[in-house]
């Protein structure tokens, strides 16, 4: 077993209680409702006044506590919608019984304004008015188009595939859809403010956490359920327009992913008990029963949301 399959650990189908089944018609529709919710309850919030704005609202020293103009030590919780692009890479499945197949250059697509949206959310801390961490999950999605012809190398049941072929010839199903989930914990940097204009950068490491439905044509069934895939890493510039209590933000994130994902063939349910199912089939040493499949999907990003600020009281603030 290869070092890379251990890491990531196969799942294991459990006698396991299910969680009701909600059609994706009605889960996609609560999605996009909550993320209109979140968003426009952060633009309110945002925009309220707050009385440590106020000129009366001093430290002992004469300087504002924290404003708009003068960031500093804060906590900020924040959600975001955004448009990806994903670089084409190639996608690999291996199985027992002869099959190796690589399709090259796969161009993926986002089509990140459809349900289930792209979308973000993200908790700062501040720990003085130049250096913070940040906690950043996002929720992208990666479609292969299946009836776009590609190059094809390797074999399938033992047979050589030819040099070109649809995806669709192969494939049911072949995407991350709910999501491309990343999750990842970022160190901060804030630039020299230009009024209200505040520059930041920032760089960071996690996990991938995708919700695979992946479904070979020579598979009975498809893989369709959260798993961890591999690491993920992220880089980003921003700017942060800070309003009385909250900001408004733009950014730019490129960010790399590794997936190396087993083949269940199971329909998982809720995500605790996906993730119980690998981590209990990676315990025991037991292989996926339809072999492995993965991508490394890298992304250029366009993201613009809202962040809702909380700033500590200090001694000398009335």
């Amino acid at each position: 077993m290869l070092a890379r399959e251990r890491l990531v650990a196969p799942l294991v189908s459990l006698s396991w209680p299910q969680a009701p089944s909600i059609s994706s018609g009605i889960r996609r529709t609560l999605e996009v409702a909550a993320a209109v919710a979140t968003m426009g309850c952060l633009v309110m919030a945002a925009t309220l006044p707050s009385d440590r704005d106020n000129a009366s609202s001093r430290a002992s020293n004469g300087v504002p506590v924290s404003t708009a103009l003068h960031p500093g030590r804060e906590t900020d919780f924040g959600a975001y919608l955004g448009a990806p692009y994903h670089y084409p890479s190639d996608f690999h499945l291996v199985k027992k019984g002869g099959t190796d197949l690589t399709i090259k250059n796969v161009e993926w697509y986002t089509l990140p304004f459809e349900n289930p949206l792209y979308y973000g959310v993200r908790l700062q801390r501040w720990f003085t008015g130049r250096f913070g961490s940040m906690l950043d999950f996002t929720h992208s999605k990666v479609y292969a188009p299946l009836d776009k012809e590609a190059n094809f190398e390797g074999t399938v049941d033992g047979k050589p595939v030819p040099p070109t072929a649809k995806p669709r010839d192969y494939f049911k199903k072949l995407e991350w859809t709910h999501g491309h989930n990343m999750l990842t914990l970022n160190g901060m940097i804030r630039l020299p403010s230009l009024g209200i204009v505040s520059p930041y950068l920032g760089a960071g490491a996690g996990l991938s956490f995708p919700h695979s439905e992946i479904f070979p044509k020579t598979d009975p069934s498809r893989t369709y359920e959260y798993q961890y895939t591999g690491p993920a890493g992220q880089a980003l510039f921003g700017l942060e327009f800070r309003l009385p209590t909250g900001s408004v933000f733009v950014e730019y994130k490129f960010t790399s992913s590794d997936y190396w994902g087993p083949l269940t063939g199971r329909d998982g349910s809720w995500y605790p008990i996906d993730m119980w199912n690998q981590f209990s089939r990676w315990w025991s040493g037991e292989e996926p029963p339809y072999g492995w499949a993965g991508a490394r999907l890298t992304s250029h990003q366009v993201i613009g949301g809202f962040l809702t600020r909380f700033v500590p009281k200090t001694a000398g603030a009335k």
